[in-house]
């Protein structure tokens, strides 16, 4: 080849990315914010309308599936959690192509006897890592074959059970472990992903149940995780925090207070911002990064006690933060201020989803298998509501992937593709 061509090849090999767009490698996709690079995704659908493939699920899950290439994987449990799997499905029909089970005999606290694979897997492409919670954390090749499992992490004891799902950044799996309510370890650990040794650990008084967020701030990579008061610990203290974490040794670059009861929702950054929002009856705040130690004096906002609860996560589209809470309330803030500029528009339905926007789109899986499809602008408007019908349930989120949609619920997996 001559070098004629060979320098624009060369340069053209460099930019690419090593995921393709039309892979969902992970909780909340390829950002872990919900951010979807593709166009035109199917905007209405019903239980015979733009189904391309639904198979029925042997076990419950609240868990989003992944995809990479042909390959689906999720994550399940069977009632009482004594055995938890995860499952690679074909991307073409949703045939299992493998199932990977862990036995877990020990007693584990709960919400629900049906609720113990919460985390959504993630994969490179070259393996995938699933957290199953005081089962420990596994990795295997994408044919099935078992690389390392850890599980050293300890007993997790809360009364909602887990939900942090593991992030691969770099050369690491980083996962939160916790919450702990009991005598448990509440931290956050870095594993070499391709040998599953500790690379560093930070232990934390009290937990949440979001996943960290690896982004870069002022050209530096930095993870951001939220945790809540901690009433048992240390119940004078008003606040918990929103913490900026470095992922070469955990150590903390930053802390924000402001959050108080049950941090569910992962955070999210945009515009040199970062968002936390807590869970019932909790508080919610932005504050503007790139300060370390206590950047409290930072915050841009603070919605000290906002009434009902939060469980889902929001997303970040330009100077907007929207945002839809468990019993329906959807809300729309101005980043830099906080003001909520659809004051509170109220959808059909209940919702544990997260929202995932796509091209001025935002769609968002309701408690009884509806999605919504609002636009994202100040200006509230419901441009679908797309339901399979009576009998569906699900605390899952929608994952996207080469133009599809995937819809986990209690019972089923759905394919939505739009007509070629």
């Amino acid at each position: 080849m001559s070098r004629r061509y060979l320098i624009p090849l060369l340069g053209l090999a460099v930019c690419l990315p090593t995921a393709r767009a039309d892979n969902w490698p992970a909780w909340r996709g390829p950002t872990g914010q919900g951010q979807v690079e593709e166009k035109n995704l199917p905007l209405k659908w019903s239980a015979t309308e733009n189904v391309k493939w639904k198979i029925s699920l042997e076990n419950q899950g609240n868990s989003t599936p992944i995809i990479w290439g042909d390959k689906i994987f999720m994550t399940q449990a069977n009632k009482g959690g004594t055995v938890r799997s995860l499952l690679c499905l074909a991307r073409a029909d949703g045939k299992e192509v493998w199932k990977k089970d862990v036995a877990y005999d020990a007693k584990e606290k709960n919400w629900n006897e049906s609720w113990y694979c919460n985390a959504s897997p993630t994969t490179d492409g070259e393996r995938v890592v699933a957290c199953f919670g005081s089962a420990g954390v596994y990795c295997y090749d994408l044919d099935g074959k078992e690389l390392w499992k850890r599980t050293d992490l300890g007993k997790w004891e809360a009364s909602f059970g887990n939900s942090a799902s593991p992030v691969l950044h770099g050369e690491m799996v980083i996962q939160w472990c916790g919450p702990n309510d009991g005598k448990g370890e509440n931290y956050l650990l870095a594993m070499n992903k391709k040998t599953g040794e500790t690379i560093w650990k930070h232990d934390e008084s009290y937990g949440s149940w979001s996943t960290p967020l690896v982004v870069k701030v002022d050209g530096k990579d930095q993870i951001i995780l939220g945790q809540s008061r901690d009433v048992k610990n240390a119940p004078e203290a008003k606040w918990g925090s929103l913490h900026g974490f470095d992922p070469k040794d955990g150590k903390v670059i930053w802390s924000c207070q402001g959050l108080n009861s049950y941090v569910y929702t992962s955070a999210l950054f945009g515009n040199g911002v970062a968002v936390s929002m807590s869970g019932y009856g909790g508080s919610a705040l932005a504050v503007k990064l790139g300060g370390t130690g206590d950047i409290t004096k930072d915050r841009l906002w603070m919605h000290p006690k906002p009434a009902g609860q939060r469980v889902g996560s929001g997303v970040i589209v330009g100077e907007h933060v929207y945002m839809v809470d468990e019993a329906g309330i959807a809300h729309c803030y101005e980043l830099t201020t906080g003001k909520d500029l659809w004051e509170s528009e109220k959808l059909k339905g209940q919702t544990w989803g997260s929202l995932i926007h796509s091209d001025g789109r935002l769609y968002l899986l309701m408690k009884n298998g509806d999605t919504h499809v609002l636009a994202a602008k100040p200006k509230f408007e419901l441009l679908a509501t797309n339901t399979f019908g009576t009998g569906e349930q699900t605390n899952s989120s929608v994952a996207v992937s080469n133009g599809e949609l995937f819809i986990r619920t209690f019972k089923h997996l759905y394919c939505i593709a739009g007509k070629k």
